[in-house]
């Protein structure tokens, strides 16, 4: 069934329908400044931190789903009949309730049309400050002059940290009030901490004992009454669908003295046929005077014009540095706009907000920071830069990663998994054995997409104690993992090694670690032949001349690779195993890693195609675990095909698209993004559920009696690995210092493509031509028209400036 489709030259999903299976979202906002949205308006916001800052409350999983949110309520004076301007909560029959959505780049528009009367909602947050607008247009599309009564509510939290408002009423429900000052809601929390009282400025935090405020405000009109108390608004037994308050008419005014704050402006609007009014609401963390000044602000309504630009200036810049254009429409959409935004969308944020995601993880998590910088180097080199260098700090001095990263996170203040103080502070006493060797890939990728070889002579601290260069933190990962090896030499699993359900602990071996223990060393290897360190070259050489007898002998099982070894000496993953005996990363990463020998490579990933492969991608293990678990096998926890217990984990699914392109297997790539890729499952989004434009954490696999169902949507590091996947695999863009090769490896049935990537300031116009029908392979490049030797441009031929650099390239 589809609900909606893709506008390409938008740049927008647009729902048609809004009785979506479950809640589809967009996320608005800057780093400073943070909200969730769905296509029925609701959602929540947040100052900083999805866990410290929240400022609109939601309820998870509720009955109705996913309530309360940002609502626009309109009533007809005359007839008593009311609805909002979202689809929901009042729900409206769609026979007469017209609806529809567009999620653009940082910023939702939610139409509706009902009983004669249109409103356009624009939703979005400025790209400076802590608060959002929401741009209400409401017209009169009849033949008869209309007396409405319009009315926006939201429903403040009582405390910024989302546990405490949710569970501690003992405490929060007496410690907030509210305020009308004219045209806005004030809300104070522990005002009687206050030095300044309603004056204050403070927005989440009152450490400076100021107090903590947040507004709701309203801008183009005159209040009529307003609303301070929720259950005032709504009434007793009743919910955002039927509140007393839009039921009668009229706000009556009261203001909350403890229990649940809101802030309710109701509007008394006129209008004619044809006449249409707008009004500007603004929401956000701040004191009286912020609020005052923000109302002012937007009684200009060229304001809303002026932001909106500067959000889409901002996505623009960033998702034009690369766009393409190919045979597969779902391929170009997902590049184009929806993967792009949502890598950086998952870089900003991490995994703490969403609606599955309750906002608990209070800072960023090491390895899934440090791979999210994959996928946004080529998309905002600087800033990718920064964040590098942020998660460099917060390496330990013995080579690990520290766990979590609070937000606010200064190297040499906070301790380590073995210092009391930071596990108090984090709730995380272990290491986990892959978090700092992800450096390697993101550091590599970093410097070849800028050529910045320097950046590894840069002095940047340990999270603990002492300092050294960016080629000292990657050698000291190195050491951390030979530092804990187990009997047969590999890397020891210890707390977690990428997969959080795989307790192998500090004797049990990974081989996932091992192929990235592996692909670091040869990384270092290379950086240490540049800068002359003849004795980490020796060092080097003969790690990797070990590593690959101990793979050979312990790792590779006829046609796959294990997964571990227990403590006890069980092998993960053997093929004689009633459960997990195939498993799927093992085989990608032998391959990413350049571990594999002779036909190997090509031998495992065909038993992944044979094995693992369904028609919504493939499955991380097979069979499920039920019967061997804990402590190793915490999947078993979970139901068969789901999560981690064998589900089509779609993290994973981004190295299989790599492993894949470098073995030369175009078709196999191409047939396996094409399954698990959100937006082929738009026209059956009823089997997805979750977005058709954003990719989920996992899928469940055929072991679920919901084979194809998406759970947790959006912040997963699966937007990442899949934009490397189709970046550096599919279309082959793959620079390093020096240069650009272009080597796609595409299904043989494209008979092209073309390509515009703007790399160090230059711009590439790139057409690729495909005559012979090939999956790999270039048989010549003209560049700006001369014809170059391979496939490999130097980058001091390309022209910058300004110029447009014509490329031709023709595959055989």
């Amino acid at each position: 069934m589809n609900y909606g489709y893709f506008d390409g030259p938008n740049r927008e999903y647009v729902i048609t329908r809004p009785d979506t299976p479950a809640s589809w979202c967009n996320y608005l906002g800057t780093p400073a400044y943070g909200a969730i949205i769905s296509n029925n308006a609701s959602g929540y916001s947040f100052v900083e931190s999805g866990a410290m800052g929240r400022i609109m409350r939601f309820r998870f999983n509720s009955v109705p789903m996913d309530q309360p949110g940002r609502y626009i309520y309109l009533r007809d004076a005359e007839s008593g009949d009311f609805w909002s301007g979202s689809w929901q909560p009042v729900g409206k029959d769609l026979k007469d309730y017209k609806s529809e959505c567009r999620h653009g780049t940082g910023y939702t528009v939610i139409k509706s049309e009902y009983s004669g009367i249109q409103t356009e909602t624009l939703y979005y947050v400025p790209m400076e400050g802590l608060y959002e607008v929401w741009n209400c247009k409401v017209k009169n599309v009849g033949d008869t002059p209309r007396k409405l009564a319009l009315t926006g509510f939201v429903e403040f939290t009582s405390d910024s940290n989302y546990e405490q408002d949710q569970v501690n009423m003992q405490y929060t429900y007496f410690t907030t009030r509210t305020y009308f000052r004219d045209k806005f809601i004030l809300q104070a929390i522990n005002e009687n901490c206050a030095e300044a009282g309603v004056t204050g400025s403070a927005g989440t935090s009152d450490e400076r004992a100021e107090g903590i405020y947040r507004y709701f405000g309203a801008a183009g009109a005159t209040v009529a009454s307003y609303e301070g108390d929720r259950d005032t608004f709504l009434g007793d037994y009743r919910d955002y669908k039927n509140p007393i308050s839009i039921e009668n008419g009229k706000c009556s005014n009261v203001l909350n003295f403890n229990k649940n704050s809101c802030g309710a402006l109701q509007f008394d609007v006129v209008l004619q046929p044809g006449e249409e009014k707008t009004i500007n609401f603004v929401f956000g963390a701040g004191g009286n005077d912020t609020a005052a000044k923000l109302v002012t602000k937007y009684e200009d309504m060229n304001q809303v014009a002026k932001d909106l630009q500067g959000v889409k200036d901002f996505w623009y810049a960033r998702l034009d540095r690369l766009q393409i254009e190919t045979p597969d429409e779902n391929f170009n959409h997902m590049i184009n706009m929806w993967n792009s935004y949502q890598c950086l969308l998952t870089f900003i944020w991490s995994r703490t907000a969403s609606f599955q995601y309750c906002g608990q993880r209070n800072g960023l998590g090491y390895r899934d920071t440090v791979q999210d910088i994959q996928g946004t180097v080529h998309i905002d080199p600087e800033l990718s830069r920064e964040r590098l260098e942020l998660m460099l700090s917060a390496q330990v001095d013995n080579g690990g990663g520290l766990p979590l990263v609070p937000w606010g996170y200064k190297p040499h203040t906070i301790g380590t998994p073995d210092d009391e103080d930071y596990v108090r502070a984090t709730q995380h006493p272990y290491y986990r054995a892959d978090d700092a060797l992800w450096l390697f890939p993101t550091v590599h990728t970093y410097i070849n997409e800028t050529g910045d070889y320097d950046f590894l002579n840069k002095t940047i601290p340990f999270s603990n104690i002492g300092e050294g260069t960016v080629y000292e933190h990657l050698r000291r990962a190195i050491q951390f993992n030979l530092d804990r090896q187990g009997v047969h030499g590999l890397p020891a699993g210890l707390h977690a090694d990428w997969n959080d359900c795989l307790r192998l602990g500090s004797k049990g071996e990974s081989t996932f670690v091992a192929f990235q223990l592996y692909l670091g060393i040869n990384n270092l290897k290379q950086y240490a032949s540049r800068f002359g360190k003849a004795d980490d070259i020796v060092w080097c050489d003969s790690l990797l001349t070990k590593m690959d007898a101990t793979i050979q002998e312990n790792i590779w099982n006829e046609d796959r690779f294990v997964r571990g070894i227990t403590e006890d000496g069980y092998v993960v993953g053997h093929r004689d195993n009633d459960e997990g005996s195939m498993w799927l990363n093992p085989q990608s990463w032998a391959v990413i890693s350049g571990a594999t020998k002779g036909d190997q490579g090509k031998i495992a990933m065909d038993t992944v195609h044979e094995i693992l492969n369904t028609k919504y991608g493939a499955m991380l293990l097979f069979p499920a675990f039920q019967k061997y678990g804990l402590p190793v096998a915490r999947m078993a926890l979970m139901n068969p095909g789901t999560k981690e217990n064998a589900s089509i984990f779609s993290q994973s699914q981004g190295w299989l698209l790599l492993a894949e392109t470098m073995l030369g297997n175009g078709n196999r790539a191409f047939e396996y993004y094409k399954e698990f890729n959100p937006a082929t499952m738009n026209d059956t989004a009823e089997i997805r559920k979750i977005e058709p434009y954003a990719h989920g954490q996992s899928i469940e696999g055929i072991e679920s009696p919901f084979h194809g169902r998406g759970t947790v949507h959006w912040l997963t590091g699966t937007a990442s690995t899949v934009m490397v996947g189709m970046h550096y695999g599919i279309l082959g863009l793959q620079p390093d210092e020096n240069g650009l090769r272009i080597d796609p490896c595409i299904p043989s049935d494209w008979s092209g493509f073309k390509m515009s990537r703007i790399w160090r300031g230059k711009t590439l116009k790139i057409s690729v031509f495909n005559p012979a029908g090939v999956q790999k392979g270039v048989t010549s490049t003209i560049v700006n028209g001369l014809e170059i030797r391979g496939n490999y441009i130097n980058a001091d031929i390309l022209k910058d400036g300004g110029f447009e650099n014509e490329i031709k390239v023709v595959m055989g």
